[in-house]
C-alpha cells in the first residue's frame, strides 16, 4: 500500500531534463487485468541529484483501482519545451497487457509553462480541444482525442532539430511505426512501417516487439535512433532486451 491504494510496480514511461533538474512520468500498476486497465495512478517524480534520489509530486492522476477507467493520462510522452516556451506533452491510456479493449489508440496533447511545472502547478496546464475548430483551452476543458483507432501501444514524441517526431507500436500491424510534424497542433502525416515482428517487405524484424522510443539525442529528424524492447518468456534466450535501430527516418 503505497498510501493511495495497492501498488504491485511501477512502469517510467518517460523522463525529461531541464532547469537542473529530472523528471520521470509513471504509472502506478495495481495489477495486470486485461479488462480493464489494471492501473492505480499516474504520477511525476523528480530527481535534482540526477537520479540519485527521487521525491514524488503529491498530485496524482487516478486510474482504474481509484475509480477511473481507461484514464488518458497514466502513459505520457515530453515532447520537449519547443521555441514558443510551452513544454508540450502527449498521453494516453496504460496497456500492459496490450489485449485491453478500451484502448483503441488513442492520445490526447496538453502543454504548460516549464516553470508551472517544475512548482507542480499542474492544474496550469492547456489542453489541445476540438469544439468546431481546434484551440487551446484551460485545463476545466479536457483535451480532444487525437490519431484514435490507430492500436497504439507505448508511444514517444520528441523535437528533433525542429521537427516533431512519434513513434510507436501498433498492436495490429505488430510493427513500430513513425509520424512527424512541424509542431504539436498541426497535422501528422501518415504512419510509415519501420521495424517488424514478422518479416514483412524487407523491413528490420524482431519478434516480441513493442515500445520503439525516440532518443532525444538522435542524429536528425531524418535519421532518427530509435530503442525497441523486446519480450520473450517462451524461447531459450533473455526474457527482456532493448535495441538499438540507428538511421530510422520517418
Amino acid at each position: 500500500d503505497n498510501g493511495y491504494g495497492y501498488e504491485i510496480t511501477r512502469i517510467p514511461n518517460d523522463c525529461i531534463e531541464f532547469g537542473g533538474r529530472t523528471y520521470l512520468q509513471y504509472t502506478s500498476v495495481n495489477n495486470w487485468d486485461t479488462t480493464g486497465d489494471g492501473s492505480l495512478m499516474a504520477g511525476i517524480a523528480y530527481s535534482d541529484d540526477y537520479g540519485v534520489t527521487w521525491q514524488d509530486y503529491p498530485y496524482h492522476w487516478d486510474g482504474s483501482a481509484r475509480g477511473v477507467d481507461q484514464s488518458l493520462y497514466m502513459m505520457w510522452s515530453f515532447a520537449g519545451i519547443d521555441p514558443d516556451g510551452w513544454l508540450y506533452i502527449f498521453s494516453k491510456r496504460w496497456n500492459g497487457s496490450h489485449r485491453n479493449g478500451g484502448d483503441a489508440g488513442a492520445i490526447q496533447l496538453f502543454r504548460i509553462q516549464p516553470n508551472d511545472f517544475r512548482a507542480g502547478n499542474f492544474g496550469a496546464q492547456q489542453n489541445w480541444v476540438y469544439d468546431g475548430t481546434w484551440h487551446w483551452t484551460g485545463s476545466a476543458t479536457p483535451p480532444t482525442i487525437i490519431l484514435q483507432g490507430n492500436s497504439i501501444g507505448e508511444f514517444s514524441v520528441k523535437r528533433i532539430g525542429s521537427t516533431y517526431c512519434m513513434s510507436y507500436f501498433d498492436v495490429s500491424d505488430y510493427s513500430i511505426q513513425t509520424r512527424t510534424c512541424p509542431h504539436p497542433d498541426q497535422v501528422w502525416t501518415a504512419p510509415k512501417r519501420q521495424i517488424t515482428g514478422n518479416p514483412v517487405g524487407g523491413l528490420p524484424t524482431r519478434p516480441f516487439l513493442y515500445g520503439g522510443y525516440i532518443h532525444p539525442g538522435s542524429a536528425s529528424a531524418t535519421s532518427l535512433t530509435v530503442i525497441v524492447s523486446q519480450w520473450n518468456s517462451q524461447l531459450n534466450q533473455p526474457p527482456y532486451w532493448a535495441l538499438q535501430y540507428d538511421g530510422i527516418n520517418p
